[in-house]
């Protein structure tokens, strides 16, 4: 049986590894030809372009997973049944919870590789794709720039009307700083910039107020050259900013959000939650892939590929929904994620027992 395991595990990372070769190809010429135009008129250095699809390698990769496992499962498991080589380990006493050990290694080692790239190597490779993909295809706005409210420590808030990445400036900044929940100074200035060279933050129209008990101190100046606890960027990270983060900066960037009371939270939980929730989905789909593939059908291969293919893209439109669904309203970002792998884990369970049979 260890040489029937060896083949099995073999031919599931090697047939995973073509349909991942066949397809990106043909998703980088898909992508291209939908570009090609966007690249012409932004005069889009050669350079730029190939470190885009060496980006976009791994962000198609991750898209379709699914697709490309369940592909995988399907094809060789297929040809397995159509030359009744299932039947016959069957047949020779061996249990089909048995026949599934193999793949569940190898759905253990594709789940291994999809958490540690997930993990370390995707992130940096969203920071350039997307990088690219706001300066030369969709120039709308990397981040929200008006209305910011932020939470810099548990002491400190601060309130801007509208900031500029570019300059590094935001207009009407205001810092209150709270000690047992009163008020005791609130900082004021029309304008606030960071200066580089000086390393200081530079407010125009400077006023102070302070509170001690019931007296009020007032401090006002022209301009003032000063430091605070936050950086500049900080009043409005990038939109896809945890995308681009690996596993540690991950977690720090989170617990700074949630700190500072951030809109976007549960879509930066719904991007670490998916981290964990990609990797588990590998065994979910094999053993879905081994149950509809494992026997002779009436239309042989092509029928068992076209239902991988409608599952894996059902399981993609599922995972897709419920991330707009946490993105647009108040939906648990855990259940964003997770809810389409315990669906799928359902079926399989399904799927199994009439396999079995």
């Amino acid at each position: 049986m260890k040489i029937i395991d060896g083949y099995i595990i073999k031919k599931y990372l090697s047939t995973f590894g073509v349909m991942i070769l066949l397809f990106i190809p043909i998703g980088i010429m898909v992508d291209m030809a939908e570009k090609i135009d966007k690249f012409k008129e932004n005069e889009v250095p050669t350079k730029a372009i190939i470190d885009y699809y060496l980006d976009f390698t791994w962000y198609f990769g991750s898209l379709l997973f699914p697709i490309f496992l369940f592909l995988a499962v399907i094809w060789f498991t297929s040809k397995l049944a159509n030359n009744t080589e299932v039947i016959a380990l069957l047949s020779s006493g061996i249990s089909f919870s048995r026949f599934l050990r193999p793949y569940l290694i190898s759905a253990g080692i594709i789940a291994l590789f999809s958490f540690f790239s997930g993990m370390f190597i995707v992130p940096k490779s969203n920071s350039s794709f997307n990088a690219f993909v706001y300066k030369y295809i969709d120039k709308k706005s990397e981040r929200t720039t008006k209305n910011l409210y932020q939470q810099i420590n548990p002491k400190e808030y601060i309130f801007v009307s509208s900031y500029d990445p570019i300059r590094k400036s935001a207009n009407n900044f205001t810092l209150e700083h709270f000690e047992d929940n009163l008020m005791t100074f609130k900082i004021q200035a029309n304008s606030i910039r960071w200066v580089e060279r000086d390393s200081v933050f530079r407010l125009s129209s400077y006023v102070k107020r302070s509170f001690l008990g019931d007296e009020e101190i007032y401090e006002q100046q022209s301009r003032l050259d000063t430091i605070f606890d936050f950086q500049i960027d900080d009043l409005s990270p990038v939109n896809y900013k945890a995308e681009t983060l690996t596993f540690r900066p991950l977690n720090e960037f989170i617990a700074k959000e949630r700190e500072g009371g951030s809109v976007k939270i549960n879509s930066h939980l719904l991007v670490r939650h998916k981290r964990w929730s990609l990797p588990f989905s590998a065994f979910v789909l094999t053993l879905i892939g081994v149950s509809v593939s494992s026997f002779k059908r009436r239309g042989g291969m092509g029928i068992n590929l076209a239902f991988g293919i409608a599952l894996g893209f059902l399981f993609i439109f599922f995972d897709k929904i419920f991330s707009v669904m946490v993105n647009k309203s108040n939906f648990p970002p855990f259940w964003g994620a997770w809810l389409p792998v315990f669906i799928f884990g359902i079926f399989a369970i399904l799927l199994l027992r009439q396999a079995r049979r």
